[in-house]
């Protein structure tokens, strides 16, 4: 077939499956992947009970950055708020009680 190689439908379902599969799994183990280490910093810090300009001041970044990485951090997670984020943290673990 013109020198390209042909897969069987059957099969590239399968194999779509099983890179779907995959995927998941790498979100579900570590929902936190997708973040930079400068937002789970932030993200540690909201969870922590900070506002932007106590997150800004331990940071020693501008308030205009933070809430850029806070922006950053809801678009990534899919979340609406930073208090869904903050829950959302406690609940996978990146926060644990002292």
């Amino acid at each position: 077939m013109n020198g390209e190689s042909t897969m069987n439908p059957r099969v590239a379902a399968r194999v779509v499956q099983e890179i779907r599969a995959a995927s998941s799994n790498k979100a579900e183990a570590n929902p936190f992947a997708i973040l930079s280490e400068r937002e789970l910093e932030v993200l540690r810090l909201i969870a922590g009970g900070l506002t932007n300009s106590e997150i800004a001041e331990r940071l020693f970044i501008s308030e205009k950055t933070v809430k850029g990485h806070v922006s950053n951090i809801l678009s990534k997670l899919h979340m609406l708020d930073r208090t869904k984020a903050a829950v959302f943290a406690w609940e996978h673990g990146l926060m644990r009680p002292d």
